[in-house]
């Protein structure tokens, strides 16, 4: 991860990772879910920087990006986020995103379409809507919406790095075992550096609860209008077997949106782009050779030289977190 490791200043250090690309292909902006991180890209990314340049932030809160008096939440991160591609790209980007990143990529292309040439979701948290949810799971959210009980059960938590990235992958995947090696071994080393990180717990249950407040039938009206008003093309792609949002939900989604391009993935989880990484990138190429075309030729740069990158190969200081 060092060689791809960047860092670039928006209200306090952001990491990111650049996985590289043609530098004349299309800028793709990678989006982690809650509790993730930027790595939760690497094991696609060689897979499609064949044909795009590829970046993901670590969104505030997550990945070795302190909060640091920002907010967690799903509204601070969007702002994060645009900050982040205005930074990054002289021409509109496709924006890549998983789980609440992909919830965080709507809001964008909603907010601020001139920035978004398309949208790649990837089993994002939708609106919600009446299914069926996974007992576990559904125990799990109520639990962290709760405020202070969630803080006071991860700050009791005491597991190594690799029994919480072995849980992730358990409740993400529908089979972790076809994650690779290498890239558990890269998410062991964020969570390694993350548990030094005294504000984690916190905020990733300020996070999660804000997660459940923009899909939420009260608050929730306000991100159904803005799904409704995206106008770029879409790839929705969704595993099969996802745990937390259920494929009934993304199929509703593409039936109330006939623009949007929908591949489901059988025998997948929640997070595709690490379990089924070259079915994923299969799927996202074949989209951007057809209904994503525009979005893939929008997203390109305007001439050879064009701002490709924000920040720096080094971190901006010594406490701020360096990929070892």
């Amino acid at each position: 991860m060092r060689t791809r490791a960047r860092w670039t200043d928006i209200d306090g250090p952001v990491h990111y990772l650049d996985f590289g690309g043609p530098a004349r292909g299309p800028l793709i902006v990678a989006v982690h879910g809650l509790g993730g991180c930027a790595a939760n890209w690497s094991a696609i990314a060689p897979l499609l920087t064949r044909r795009a340049r590829l970046l993901a932030p670590d969104l505030a809160g997550h990945g070795l990006t302190r909060s640091q008096g920002r907010g967690t939440g799903v509204a601070a991160n969007r702002a994060l986020l645009h900050r982040f591609i205005e930074s990054a790209a002289a021409a509109p980007v496709i924006l890549m995103g998983n789980s609440m990143g992909g919830m965080i990529s709507l809001l964008e292309a909603s907010a601020a379409p001139g920035a978004v040439a398309g949208l790649i979701l990837v089993d994002p948290a939708l609106p919600f809507v009446p299914a069926r949810p996974d007992p576990w799971i559904a125990g799990l959210f109520a639990l962290y919406a709760t405020p202070g009980v969630g803080r006071l059960v991860l700050a009791r938590r005491r597991q190594s790095a690799e029994s919480l990235v072995a849980s992730m992958l358990s409740v993400c995947c529908a089979d972790a075992s076809r994650v690779a090696p290498e890239i558990v071994a890269e998410h062991v080393t964020v969570a390694r550096q993350r548990a030094s990180f005294d504000t984690s717990g916190r905020d990733f249950a300020a996070a999660m609860r804000s997660v459940i407040a923009t899909a939420g039938y009260g608050r929730g009206q306000a991100y159904r209008r803005a799904v409704a008003s995206v106008r770029r093309p879409v790839l929705l792609l969704h595993g099969e077997r996802d745990r937390l949002v259920p494929v009934s939900v993304a199929r509703g989604a593409a039936r109330a949106h006939p623009s949007w391009s929908l591949v489901v993935l059988p025998d997948v989880g929640h997070v595709p782009q690490l379990e089924a990484p070259r079915e994923t990138a299969g799927a996202i190429a074949g989209w951007l050779d057809s209904a994503g075309r525009p979005a893939a030729e929008l997203a390109a740069p305007l001439r050879p030289g064009a701002p490709a990158a924000p920040g720096r190969a080094g971190p901006p200081d010594a406490g701020a977190g360096w990929v070892a």
